[in-house]
């Protein structure tokens, strides 16, 4: 029940954040490994993306990728916070003295993390590809020409096998790992905080909604230039092997967009990132939280 509750939670969460993903992809790919500067920015601040693709695209664009958003969230998550959730309801991520330890919570975050978006990152890719389809004149990145999240994997398949719907899977983990550990550390470190010292009614709403708060805030810096590389690697051109062309890994890819970006580089679309990132965080937890509260309560 732990991992139904944790990917409805997510999916919930991600259909109000969807379009913030379309808009951080386009971002995070627009001039890609070329010099500040030396590029047109059709995408100038998170504001004018979404007049942009609206305009150009249409409103529908806004939604692109949606199905895989979906069904990534829920197999990701599901996995990622139920598997969290029942170590935490086990008592294993306290001290004897019954307080949360930060390190053993973090590994458990890390961890849970990392099984969910591996066995999700075939539609994670998918995802990527279709969030970065646009039209001619306001496409940045590699266009991949996908029908549909189907139609997509089964080529993929097709071309360069079961390997291939792997591509990209080991460079995402860091980001996953930096991003799950920190968002469930700081959440479960936050609502036990606010617990001690009894800043609000026992089992009140607001005690998940601030926690979630600060959570999201804290992965946005933490996980951003993961992000961003992760995005490129999945997203990049592949030769008849289904090998990147870009960039061999996460490593040479950060490298390779600091080198020429710079350091703002790394954290293109970080407002999106913010934006999208902040909310979903807020929300998915917080439904997270409230479907397992309810649950217990009611069952025990």
């Amino acid at each position: 029940m732990d991992f139904l509750m944790s990917g409805l939670a997510a999916c919930g969460a991600c259909l109000f954040t969807n379009p913030l993903e379309v808009v951080k992809t386009r971002m995070q790919l627009q001039g890609e490994l070329q010099a500040p500067g030396t590029y047109q920015r059709h995408y100038r601040n998170v504001f004018h993306a979404f007049i942009t693709i609206g305009k150009v695209d249409g409103l529908a664009a806004l939604q692109k990728g949606l199905a895989p958003a979906l069904l990534y969230q829920f197999l990701m998550n599901g996995i990622r916070l139920g598997t969290y959730g029942l170590a935490e309801a086990g008592g294993h991520l306290h001290t004897a003295e019954g307080t949360l330890s930060q390190p053993r919570s973090a590994a458990a975050g890390a961890l849970a993390g990392v099984m969910g978006a591996y066995l999700g990152s075939p539609i994670y890719m998918v995802k990527t590809h279709l969030q970065a389809q646009a039209a001619s004149e306001i496409a940045v990145g590699h266009q991949y020409k996908h029908q549909g999240m189907f139609q997509a994997l089964s080529e993929i398949g097709q071309k360069h096998g079961l390997v291939g719907l792997w591509r990209g899977a080991l460079g995402g983990l860091p980001r996953v790992i930096i991003g799950s550990s920190t968002q469930l550390c700081t959440f479960s470190s936050t609502k036990d905080f606010i617990t001690q010292w009894e800043i609000f009614p026992p089992q009140s709403w607001k005690v998940a909604l601030v926690a979630a708060m600060v959570s999201g805030i804290a992965v946005v810096l933490a996980m951003t230039p993961f992000d961003v590389v992760s995005t490129r690697l999945y997203n990049q051109p592949t030769d008849a092997r289904g090998k990147g062309l870009m960039y061999r890994g996460m490593l040479d890819a950060l490298l390779q967009t600091a080198r020429t970006e710079g350091i703002f580089g790394m954290y293109k679309g970080i407002g999106a990132s913010y934006f999208r990132l902040g909310p979903h965080t807020i929300l998915s937890l917080f439904f997270w939280d409230r479907l397992r509260t309810l649950y217990y309560t009611y069952t025990k």
